[in-house]
């Protein structure tokens, strides 16, 4: 996607025009029928709705949790409730920490949608018509205007004092000028793309005219959607951070059963050993998995969200 943007803008208007089979009047009613066939409409796809409770029970499913629930059993049994209570509590509080940043990415997706669905001005059959920002295809003749969303990644002909708020995509506080007369370098920034104008962004001040490019989650917002639905995946991290919960909890377990059985060598009392063992097991794992997150991601300094992304 990116390569092919940083292609476009490179490109002149008259070589974009072809490029996109469009022509300054606007596509014909047989030309959107076909790329709407082709492409799909503007729309950001909608993920299914998740089920809190299987989100919930999704978190409990890793290897130190479960040497933390063997460590919850055996405190039942040897009737230690406090040390129980206390092993419960940080299982759940991990749990519910962990739910609550999957739901908020599913409810950032969400609001990411509500941005897309506008209407827009474009040419078609040599005509202006409003349309839903959903009917938007590939090469359609776009005119934005002050008070507008962006309804899809355009490739600028025209201009006249265009700013645009691209905040929601670069951060940026301060409105982008445009100029559609502009030729980007290789590798452009983002923010420094005078001649495109991206999907969900918001024009304060002049007007312009430009030729979609891309649509729906092919766009600059649909591949931060992508990104958000891909939290749900693992990450190269996340397989990074269980193959080291595996270890520590393997670790932690033959630790535990070798100072045991010291234990009963020496003919110290058993009952308090195993106490002993529970409470070593309980505190190696939450302290020590969150030093070596921290650590992972401290020696990994690179570790930025860049438009490089989207490469």
């Amino acid at each position: 996607y990116y390569k092919m943007v940083i292609y476009m803008t490179r490109k002149s208007i008259d070589e974009v025009i072809k490029l996109t089979n469009s022509n300054i009047n606007g596509l014909n009613d047989n030309q959107v029928k076909d790329r709407i066939a082709k492409y799909g409409k503007n729309i950001l796809e909608k993920d299914k709705k998740i089920n809190p409770f299987k989100v919930f029970f999704k978190q409990l499913i890793d290897p130190l949790v479960y040497v933390l629930l063997a460590g919850f059993v055996l405190s039942l049994i040897l009737k230690e409730y406090t040390d129980a209570f206390i092993i419960l509590f940080v299982i759940l509080l991990n749990a519910i920490l962990s739910s609550y940043q999957e739901l908020k990415a599913e409810k950032a997706l969400k609001a990411l949608s509500k941005l897309t669905s506008l209407k827009c001005l474009v040419k078609r059959n040599n005509h202006i018509k409003e349309i839903d920002a959903s009917e938007v295809v590939i090469g359609d003749v776009v005119l934005l205007d002050a008070g507008r969303n962006v309804c899809a990644d355009i490739r600028l002909i025209n201009s006249s004092h265009l700013l645009i708020d691209e905040s929601s995509l670069t951060g940026e506080s301060l409105a982008s000028e445009k100029d559609h007369k502009f030729i980007s370098k290789e590798d452009t920034a983002l923010g420094d793309q005078k001649n495109m104008a991206f999907m969900s962004t918001y024009v304060i001040k002049g007007s312009g005219e430009g030729i979609v490019i891309n649509t729906g989650m092919n766009t600059q917002i649909g591949k931060i959607a992508k990104l958000i639905k891909n939290e749900k995946k693992i990450t190269p991290l996340q397989k990074k951070l269980n193959e080291i919960s595996k270890f520590l909890a393997i670790t932690t377990v033959i630790l535990c059963v070798i100072i045991f059985l010291i234990a009963l060598i020496q003919k110290r009392d058993t009952l308090e050993m195993l106490i002993t063992s529970i409470s070593l097991a309980v505190a190696v794992i939450p302290e020590g998995k969150g030093v070596l997150t921290w650590h992972s991601l401290l020696s990994k300094n690179k570790y930025q969200v860049t438009y490089q992304s989207y490469k």
